[in-house]
This record gives C-alpha cells, structure tokens and sequence, in this order.
C-alpha cells in the first residue's frame, strides 16, 4: 500500500492532545451505559463493522439551478477524487468504499482498482446517467431531454439501456456488484405524456436491463417525487418503485433516498414495509429542509435519522438477510465537501449508535400497555444518549482520528492541493 494523502504524524500530533479528555468522555459514558444494562464495548465493535460508501461526485462542489462557486483544490478526475475519499477513510475509518457515477468517472478498470486499493479503497454501487446528454459520448449519441427509460422513441430507450448495461459490466471489472438506476424521466404539464404508457415503457427498459446484468449483481432502483419534472415523475414514490422491484426479480431491489420524497412524509414507516416486503436494497443518506436539498446527513432533522436506525436494528435478522448498502449522496455547496463527508459519515454512525442504546424489551412491552410516553421515553432516552466518545473509540482503534475535522484541518490537505490542482471557474447553473 503506498502513503496516505495524510501522514501519520498529524494523526498522532492531534490525537495525542485529545487523548487524556476523551478517555474520560469514553470511561464516564461506559459507566452511564453500564448502569443501563449496555455493554459500551459492544457498541463500538458494531459500528466498527458498520460502513457507508461516499460518492465520487460528493468530493468536488456542489451547485444549484443558479449558480456554483467552485471550492479550492477541486479534483480535475476521477484518481484525484479517489485521493479525496482515502482522506475521508483514513481519518473517519467509516467509508472504505466509494460509488462511482458513469460517464463522469470513467477511466481504466485496471487502473482504478489499482489505485483503490494502494489507498485502501474499494467500490460500491454503480451509478448510470440517463439524466443528462453525453455529447462527448459516441456511444450515446441521443438526447434525454424527454425521458431516458421511458422515452417515447425506442431508439433512445434502448441506448438508456445499453448505456446500463455498460456501467454494470464496468462495475464488475472493479469489483461492484450492484446497479443503482434513477432517472429523471416525466413531465412539466398534464397531457405532456401518458402515465400509464410511460411506466409501461420504463418496465420494458427496466427488464432488459435486469436480465443482462451479471449474475452477482443486484439492481437498485430510486424513486424521486420530483425533480427534473415538475407535474409528474415516472419512478415518483416507494410503491411504484415496490412495484418495480416485484416485476423485476428477486435480485431487484428499492433504494431510499432520505430526500427523495414529500415534505414530512414518514420515510422510517417507508423503511419498515420495504423490510417486511423483503425488497429493502439500501439507503442514500443526506438531509433536507423543504425537498431534495441534499444537505449533510444529520444536519436538520438528526431525530428522523435515528429514527430511520430504529427501524433497521428493529428488524434484526430479517435485515441481515437482506444486506442493504448505504451511501451518502450530497451536494456541497457551501462547505468543504471532505469535511462534510466526515462529519455525515460520523453523523450516519451516531444514529446508528444511539438505535443500538433502544431497550427493546421495554419497548415492546410499553407498546403492548399502550403506554405513549413512556413507549416514546425508551427511544428519547437512547436519542439524548450523546455517544460521540464511541464515535471516537471506534475511530481510534481502527487507526482514525478521535476528531476527525480538526485532525484533517491540521493537516493543511486543502491548501497542500489547492497548490497542485489549478484553479477552476465559477459557472451558471448545474448540479454536481
């Protein structure tokens, strides 16, 4: 394995001058803990083991429908954004794996294993992209501006689908074994298309693709209430996308992105019938104020997010069968996007935790008294829990920082490749 994007030394430099104050933190909250029946080194050796990929595209700056304001040190290709995420790993030692998004990350399979793995790295979810036109692409030639899997003229979908078919068949060359497919596909204005014929056409699309997968894949498909198309979406909500899943195949399954839906909508209940139908495939995780935001995960509404975890530990077993994947899908506009990567990665795991504190036992048993509050205490209790000393434990012992953000700015990475890669235009509108 070649060096790290960041030398041991700063790690031992920054964790040597928090080391006395967080072992307090960790042997107090172990005592609170124990008091309760809960083994805290039980928790850590869980979150150990619980990993969330980070998206290639999340490393480079975001934007909106207006404007994007590049951030210093943005990587020009996909090698140098797989320096970004070791970062990540190397201080958080929460995201091992990264999510590629094709066209913009294609390059050499062999190269880019290669590097992975000199970084410690390895791949996660396929992403196609049938939500934009690839002029540079000879292979698709086409435009999507009306619709990709359930375009209206044959020749297009079928393009939407071969272009499917390649990603995944580049996903195996790296080691992926799953493909994510969204799309943007429906409409600005009644009458513009026919809800019925283009549902049909996308599940004719959706089944080609399906069956030329490779036999160890699974496919991931998201729904999406809104966004590009503002009157109605092809794939908009967990039933269709439910149903999706079942016309498809045991290796289909639904993916949840927490932004992706209605405002208010109860996206842990969508969780828990998703388990129940055994057709949970994993999560996009972020977080969001009015629709699909993309901000970091945790920041708004962190109840929500425990109460997501609830769900998943809840179903215990019938989960584990399941093997959901999880990601982070953001859009970092205004922050240094490796810092907001670290700080969800660790915001996704402290929810985690916090569902592993729940007293299921006495859970259970105030639901079947009907007893409100103190059914609604059990999971307050665990939420209030502030675990960020496991948080710390389980970094530490894995060879990260207890506190990552402040390790990862003492290191001066941004301003080391900040001088190495040029400087990069601001533009109009465009999301990442």
């Amino acid at each position: 394995m070649s060096e790290l994007p960041i030398h041991e030394s700063v790690l031992e430099a920054d964790n040597g001058k928090r080391q006395a104050a967080f072992e307090a933190d960790f042997a107090a909250l172990g005592e609170t803990l124990d008091r309760r029946g809960i083994a805290v080194d039980a928790i850590v050796e869980k979150l150990r083991a619980f990993a969330v990929a980070v998206p290639s595209w999340g490393v480079g700056t975001g934007g909106t429908r207006f404007a994007r304001f590049p951030g210093p040190g943005e990587p020009r290709g996909i090698m140098e954004k797989l320096n970004d995420c070791a970062v990540i790993q190397q201080l958080g030692r929460a995201t091992p794996s990264v999510s590629l998004h094709i066209p913009w990350d294609r390059a050499d399979p062999a190269a880019l294993k290669d590097k992975a793995a000199s970084l410690g790295l390895c791949f996660d979810a396929m992403n196609s992209n049938t939500f934009q036109d690839h002029p540079d692409d000879p292979r698709q030639p086409l435009s999507y501006k009306f619709g990709s899997l359930s375009h209206a003229d044959p020749a297009v979908r079928a393009q939407a689908v071969e272009h499917n078919l390649a990603v995944a068949e580049f996903g195996r060359a790296i080691g992926s074994t799953a493909l994510t497919v969204w799309v943007g596909d429906g409409a600005n204005f009644p009458g513009q298309s026919d809800h019925s014929r283009s549902f049909e056409r996308y599940l004719q699309s959706a089944r080609a693709i399906y069956a030329g997968l490779p036999q160890n894949f699974r496919l991931f498909t998201e729904h999406k209430m809104y966004e590009p198309a503002f009157y109605s979406t092809v794939v908009q909500d967990w039933g269709t996308n439910l149903l999706i899943a079942r016309e498809l195949g045991d290796r289909a399954f639904c993916l949840v992105d927490l932004g992706h839906h209605a405002p208010n909508v109860n996206i842990e209940q969508i969780v828990s019938r998703l388990i129940f139908a055994k057709k949970l495939g994993g999560f996009h995780f972020n977080d969001a104020k009015y629709g699909d935001d993309d901000l970091d995960a945790g920041s708004i509404d962190p109840f929500r997010l425990f109460l997501v975890f609830n769900e998943l530990v809840e179903a215990g077993e019938a989960l584990e069968r399941l093997a959901p994947a999880h990601m982070i899908d953001q859009s970092h506009n205004v922050t240094d996007p490796i810092e907001s990567l670290i700080r969800s990665a660790g915001e996704i795991r402290r929810a985690y935790a916090q569902a592993l504190l729940v007293d299921r036992a006495a859970l259970r048993g105030h639901q079947d008294d009907n007893d409100a509050i103190m059914a609604s205490e059990c999971l307050k209790q665990a939420f209030r829990t502030d675990v960020t000393p496991i948080l710390a434990k389980a970094r530490l012992l894995d060879g990260g920082a207890i506190d990552p953000i402040a390790a990862y700015r003492a290191s001066g990475y941004r301003k080391k490749v900040a001088a190495e890669r040029p400087a990069v235009r601001g533009s109009g509108g465009g999301i990442v």
